[in-house]
């Protein structure tokens, strides 16, 4: 086979339209072997040739004879000296770091994945010789041309982004009006059923689950199940080939293309989750796949003192090396290449705080927020973080960047409490409803900093949250030991499932309760993939390996469900249609030139304003919220001026009604009912209030009241 020099860029293999360049970091290897195979599942490699060349610590070679759908691995050579933090071993094919796409998953048979031999007295200090050819996925080279079209980034405005947290197979493994063959594949979210689901709906962002290739761990595998959020990255570049229609040659490539293409044609950004802040190769024990096996040293955070060893800010078992050069780049070369190639819209960072940890704290100002500020392409997309990892230092609500959004746990965990009943939450849920001004504004950032979300794929649905006090996560087969003890005590009768009708309309309207407040809150509102239509999983709360019923969407839908679809649109189509609800600028609490009343004011039931003893008053469970239409003073992306309703928000989480009075700011003030979560299917308007009148606040609910505009 004839061979050319090549070149040290890009890393990978790039297809010329002639042949393919391969090139490969390693700074400690002392050679460097590619094999190319016929088949995924060939046990052998047709042939493997050495990188003879180095340039930079990058090995290369061009084959002017090999083109797209080239199956292909990696055999590195260099010293095996564990305690030294190398751990190389050329009996272990392994996965190029910038592979496009990866065919096949790995199969866990005799323990040949990993590189030392299992039950040895020295452990990871041994080597294991065998060929792991047979049992390891292999590389793809691909061909990137797509007929994009006219598509390019939406850009979305942060103001006007509802995002829809979902995972691509649970959304459509069961769905009856999508073919049989493209259930729980990228394709399948294109179906005409899904999308009308998530235009009807009024979504603006869909936030997938990882799609980056990753692995089945072997420990979920023994025990019968597997990794199904795919927080185990192992490719960076590949999209995942479990939600491929087609597993052959790299297709799933172009169906991840067409999914983007097919979204964005209906209006809706795709946002990826990705996990840059470890891989699946686990700790000092776990299997060699890729970074391991090409250079450990560089690739991973080893102990200082003790390199045999990996520094875990994860609780995953290691933690990239953002400190050399070579990794960071590996990371923003994948985000760009996601971006220019695969035309998505944002990212959202998997415990985010990692990736800030240039020594051993967290800096805030570290290389990878300074390269991300500067760099043309992706300052220009959205990108929220995860604002917390699992090691000291690493809680950093409110500390990212501008720039940066952030989940916002401070959000989840106050309107959960409120919601329940706690008392002594009206001081926070203040500044939760309203933007969460105390985290954001004073760094000169927005409201839509804050990703308001009340549950996410981490926890319990909403349906279960209100339907159980317990988790319920025995199907894991760690006996309920794993996932948050959140004992919630939500006195919504019995646990679980019932058909008593009284336990089930408290259920309905406490989940009304949580979707109007997460809708109209200030900030940009991230529902649950499944909430509006009552996706359960019986109770499980951290359902990560359960690839099967209990975590996917169940379309039969039953009244109560469509009721709550019904309602979930109607509270988006709010949001939307009243610029008061998504204001780019924090409140300031006073009156803004123009206006008769303060941009936001908070009333007491007795319709009187909150005074400083009320905020700090544990019993009070009651308030109001008025949002000034005409006090925005604000402009759109187009510089016209912004003009909305001024809008009332009751909120109750008491256990008996409350007679509200409503503000009258002027003689003659009347509102009119836009919504009440005790009454959710009464037409908007059908009922209007004089101001100064009492107004029934129903047993925990939430009602929105619009500012009758005389003609």
């Amino acid at each position: 086979m004839r061979t050319w020099p090549g070149h040290p860029f890009p890393l990978g293999a790039d297809w010329d339209g002639q042949g393919v360049n391969f090139a490969l970091f390693s700074e400690n290897a002392t050679k460097v072997e590619l094999c190319l195979f016929d088949r995924a599942d060939d046990p052998k490699p047709s042939v493997c040739l050495p990188l003879e060349e180095q340039t930079n610590h990058v090995w290369h070679m061009y084959l002017p004879e090999i083109f797209p759908g080239q199956h292909y691995g990696y055999r590195v050579h260099g010293p095996h000296d564990p305690a030294q933090g190398h751990r190389f071993n050329p009996a272990k094919l392994l996965i190029d770091p910038y592979a496009k796409a990866v065919a096949g998953n790995v199969q866990w048979t005799d323990g040949r994945m990993f590189g030392y031999r299992i039950g040895d007295p020295q452990a990871d200090l041994s080597i294991d010789d065998r060929d792991n050819a047979a049992d390891v996925p292999k590389s793809v080279v691909v061909d990137s041309a797509f007929t994009w079209g006219a598509d390019k980034p939406l850009r979305t405005p942060w103001d006007e982004t509802v995002i829809y947290e979902v995972h691509v197979k649970g959304l459509t493994a069961r769905h009856p009006e999508v073919p049989e063959a493209l259930r729980g594949t990228y394709l399948g979210m294109t179906s005409p059923a899904v999308l009308d689901h998530l235009t009807s709906l009024g979504v603006t962002a869909v936030e997938l689950l990882p799609v980056h290739h990753f692995v089945r761990d072997q420990y979920l595998h023994d025990r019968g199940l597997t990794n199904y959020w795919g927080y185990n990255s192992i490719g960076y570049f590949a999209p995942d080939i479990g939600y491929a229609h087609s597993r052959k040659r790299g297709e799933q490539v172009r169906e991840f293309k067409t999914l983007v293409k097919t979204l964005h044609n209906e209006g809706i950004e795709v946002i990826l989750d990705v996990v840059y802040n470890h891989t699946a190769e686990g700790n000092h024990l776990g299997p060699t796949l890729c970074f391991r096996g090409i250079d450990n040293a560089a690739y991973y955070r080893l102990v200082d003192d003790n390199p045999r060893y990996y520094m875990d800010y994860t609780g995953c078992g290691n933690t990239l090396n953002m400190n050399h050069p070579r990794v960071l780049q590996l990371i923003m070369d994948s985000l760009r290449y996601w971006v220019e190639e695969m035309h998505v819209d944002g990212f959202r960072f998997d415990l985010a705080s990692t990736l800030a940890r240039e020594l051993h704290d967290v800096n805030r100002l570290g290389a990878f927020f300074d390269i991300i500020y500067q760099d043309p392409v992706l300052s220009r997309v959205k990108l929220i973080a995860e604002p917390w990892d699992l090691a000291s230092g690493g809680y950093q609500v409110g500390n990212f960047p501008l720039g940066w959004a952030e989940w916002n746990d401070k959000y989840r965990d106050t309107i959960r409490r409120y919601v329940k009943g706690d008392g002594g939450q009206v001081s926070e849920l203040g500044y939760r409803l309203s933007g969460s001004s105390d985290l954001y504004e004073r760094s000169g950032k927005r409201p839509y900093a804050s990703i308001n979300f009340v549950t996410a794929h981490d926890g319990f649905t909403l349906d279960d949250l209100v339907s159980y006090n317990e988790k319920h996560n025995e199907a894991n087969g760690e006996e309920n030991r794993d996932g948050n003890d959140n004992n919630q005590s939500w006195n919504c009768g019995a646990e679980g499932p019932t058909n008593d009708p009284a336990i089930t309309a408290l259920r309905e309207q406490q989940k009304r309760n949580f979707l109007t407040i997460l809708l109209l809150s200030q900030g940009v509102p991230m529902l649950c993939g499944g909430d509006a239509i009552g996706r359960t999983q019986g109770g499980n709360n951290n359902a990560y390996c359960q690839d099967n019923e209990i975590s996917w969407f169940d379309w039969n839908l039953k009244d109560h469900d469509r009721r709550l679809l019904a309602f979930t649109r109607r509270l988006i189509h709010l949001r939307r249609e009243q610029p008061v609800l998504r204001r780019r600028q924090f409140f300031q609490g006073r009156r803004i030139r123009g206006s008769e009343i303060k941009d936001i004011a908070w009333f007491r039931p007795d319709g009187h304003e909150m005074t400083d003893e009320d905020w700090q008053d544990a019993h009070v469970r009651s308030l109001g919220m008025r949002l000034a239409g005409d006090a925005i003073q604000e402009k759109d992306y187009r510089g016209h001026r912004i003009h909305g309703d001024t809008l009332l928000l009751l909120f109750s989480a008491h256990h008996e009604p409350v007679q509200f009075t409503l503000p009258a700011h002027q003689r003659g003030v009347r509102w009119e009912r836009l919504l009440d979560t005790s009454d959710p299917e009464e037409p908007i308007g059908h009922k209007q209030f004089r101001g100064g009148t009492a107004y029934e606040l129903n047993v925990r609910s939430t009602a929105v009241l619009r500012l009758h505009k005389t003609r």
